[in-house]
């Protein structure tokens, strides 16, 4: 693959969009729709052969469940387009306007960025997301995916292209996907030092994709953090709420960033909590204790739980996995304290029936979305009502937490005068 003619085709297409009626760019996303709903088993047929590559290679099955789809799962790809398809097209919106004493009428409009590249991992549902953002708010994309997710990226891009080419003023130069065999990364640094050719690149996947894009791109990066989160249970918690939480944002997808990776425990309730955990639980988890947390679990423990001593190095680890760090705390602020110097700014939740705790814990943790009460599972684009999500933002310019249209965007000047000089 010519990275190089890419950029120059990529630049034109989003030209093209970037002047493209709402209408006509919805129009085109909803052929893609229908295409996609139309190979369905082509989707599906494709993704075997990466699901069956991944078992073979021993990756771990929440691994792979990030990797698979289904009809279920493409039935929710659908409709996250139709939700991006029925949101208002953020292009050219008037974000603020005023006259100036000498007569210039000054308006600031948003704009798409240009040329966004995505560098992700697994989970090819990501592909038709980061499309459908892109495309709407204007923008031509370059969709770097895993290895681990060629056959089934490349059937869905095949598919949208398709799609693009037989509507009326579809762009189908406006989607690459960049062909990849897992025995060299050479195209990543191509695309991190394409100075003046790609206007931003998008990290989405675990700790060490991140850290390589943000080390080494001399393009601007907009940083998509791993997800070490945490779950804090207060001691005001209503604890049966407070087991159910914990299951359903440990256990109900291990393997994707906004799972919790520790759960810390107030003090003052670990002996009333933790064996309730344990039960719900029911050995699904290994849990990474310290020292209390391990006395109390062993000592309420089936068979079934498997329980080992945290080490330092399990602190502030994501594990994408059936595995949970669990600890004591003295208080809301060392809670607080500790989420702070071992999370990735991604997802943090404490459950409390305080509201001054609550509302101390939302003000003084550093994340991109704070929980009371509630499952760190909701950091979602989808779930924000975004139709979909380019990705969750950790950093703190431009945009954070999950990143919807109007994230792919920004605003530029237009002056207006009548012979003005300064």
């Amino acid at each position: 693959m010519n990275l190089e003619n890419s950029y120059v085709s990529l630049r034109k297409a989003s030209e093209v969009l970037s002047l493209q009626t709402a209408a006509k760019k919805n129009a085109a996303l909803k052929k893609a729709a229908e295409a996609l709903d139309l190979h369905r088993e082509e989707i599906i047929t494709a993704n075997k052969l990466d699901v069956e590559a991944a078992r073979a290679k021993g990756t771990s099955e929440s691994l792979v469940d990030r990797l698979s789809l289904n009809n279920d799962r493409i039935t929710g790809i659908i409709e996250s387009l139709g939700v991006v398809i029925s949101q208002t097209d953020p292009i050219g919106e008037e974000v603020a306007g005023w006259k100036t004493p000498n007569g210039l009428e000054i308006r600031q409009g948003r704009v798409p960025l240009g040329v966004v590249a995505i560098i992700y991992e697994s989970r090819p549902n990501v592909t038709v997301d980061a499309f459908a953002l892109a495309y709407k708010s204007g923008n031509a994309v370059l969709l770097r995916g895993s290895a681990s997710a060629y056959n089934s990226n490349k059937a869905i891009v095949k598919i949208i292209k398709d799609a693009l080419a037989s509507a009326e003023d579809g762009v189908p130069d406006a989607i690459e996907l960049v062909e990849v065999d897992g025995s060299s990364h050479d195209d990543v640094n191509a695309i991190l030092t394409a100075v003046g050719k790609i206007d931003v690149v998008l990290p989405r996947g675990g700790k060490k994709l991140i850290q390589n894009v943000v080390s080494n791109a001399r393009i601007p990066v907009i940083e998509t953090g791993s997800g070490v989160c945490h779950l804090f249970v207060d001691e005001s918690a209503d604890l049966d709420k407070a087991v159910l939480i914990a299951e359903n944002a440990k256990i109900q997808r291990p393997g994707v960033c906004n799972a919790v990776e520790c759960i810390l425990v107030h003090k003052n309730i670990a002996e009333k909590f933790i064996p309730l955990l344990e039960k719900k639980f029911a050995g699904r988890v290994v849990f990474h204790a310290d020292e209390k947390c391990f006395e109390l679990l062993s000592a309420c423990a089936s068979d079934k739980t498997k329980v080992v001593k945290a080490t330092d190095a399990d602190y502030g680890n994501e594990y994408l996995d059936y595995e949970c760090c669990i600890k004591t705390v003295d208080s809301v602020e060392d809670a607080v304290s500790y989420i702070n110097s071992h999370n990735t700014k991604h997802s943090e939740s404490i459950i409390t029936e305080s509201r001054e705790n609550a509302r101390l814990f939302q003000n003084t943790v550093d994340a991109s979305c704070v929980y009371v009460n509630a499952s760190t599972r909701f950091t979602d684009g989808g779930e924000f009502g975004f139709g979909a999500e380019i990705g969750i933002s950790t950093q703190k310019l431009h945009v954070r937490g999950p990143m919807g249209i109007k994230a792919l965007t920004t605003t530029k000047y237009l002056i207006d005068g009548e012979g003005q000089i300064r």
